[in-house]
């Protein structure tokens, strides 16, 4: 007859108990893009206020990223659930949770790059000035006591802010810089005369004086504090399986044309999109 001492008998029973507790382990296991595809809902973050990515029209959300989106969607094979915030709300409400991931334009940065998991670019987003109509400087050392505006915790804030303390140190700074809940907010204000220039990404901008020429006009490049200069969209770090499978539609779609299709036909040109060399050396 088998015997057990004391000692054999207390972990036999913590084993039991602990494996009682975990009947289903392997639903622990499930990832996120398991998950979707068993429930048939993806649900994605999306700042519908930045044109022509992600925008509304008719009540309905639009744009270049909205179409790449719809693609995705498609592949998966599921019902889409998309929620419209501020863009303050976006990256926080991923990491904690809130949707599966974040399906509007992130800009790629090293401190980022860190915390989520960047999927393929879709596009560039060289930052640039953008003034009034006659009002243009040639380079960025010209925004020197000018009044500049950009988003409130984008990727351009800090690009403006490095860009404010190179001035300084160069013997003069920006007047002030103003930052806004929305880059909208901040055409608003630029068109008003409340502020002399908007840093934002290019192809933002490009549309926009495309759009309105009598209003506003590019300035110049701005590369105080840049190293990186991609748009994509990103997933929890440990969702890379997830992050994969987006970067895998995006890749398929530049490869076959539909891509460049559609940022010729929601920026008026074509963005080439690299396989490699897109993210900081440290990246998830």
């Amino acid at each position: 007859m088998l015997t057990l001492d004391r000692r054999q008998f207390g972990r036999l029973a913590v084993g039991t108990a602990l494996a009682a507790l975990l009947p289903g382990r392997a639903a622990f296991a499930e990832t996120t893009l398991e998950a979707i595809r068993k429930k048939g809902v993806v649900t994605v973050g999306t700042e519908a206020a930045f044109p022509p990515f992600e925008f509304v029209k008719d009540g309905k959300i639009v744009g270049y990223g909205s179409d790449i989106l719809a693609v995705v969607v498609e592949e998966l094979g599921v019902k889409l659930n998309q929620l419209d915030l501020p863009w303050q709300g976006i990256l926080p409400g991923v990491l904690a949770g809130k949707f599966d991931f974040v399906a509007t334009t992130v800009a790629i940065n090293e401190e980022r790059a860190k915390r989520y998991a960047y999927t393929m670019p879709i596009a560039n987003g060289q930052p640039y000035a953008m003034m009034r109509k006659g009002d243009a400087i040639k380079s960025e050392d010209d925004l020197k006591g000018k009044v500049v505006g950009t988003q409130l915790a984008s990727s351009t804030e800090p690009i403006a802010r490095a860009l404010d303390d190179k001035l300084k140190a160069d013997g003069e700074g920006f007047a002030d810089l103003k930052l806004y809940t929305a880059f909208t907010e901040s055409y608003v204000a630029l068109a008003n005369g409340e502020i002399d220039a908007v840093i934002q990404s290019l192809p933002s901008l490009a549309v926009l004086v495309k759009e309105k020429p009598d209003t506003f006009e590019l300035a110049c490049p701005i590369t105080a504090g840049v190293k990186w200069t991609y748009l994509a969209w990103c997933t929890r770090p440990e969702d890379t399986d997830l992050r994969d499978f987006i970067s895998g539609v995006i890749r398929k779609m530049r490869d076959d044309g539909r891509l460049y299709e559609l940022q010729e036909k929601w920026f008026g040109f074509k963005m080439e999109i690299p396989d490699t060399g897109y993210l900081p050396p440290d990246a998830v």
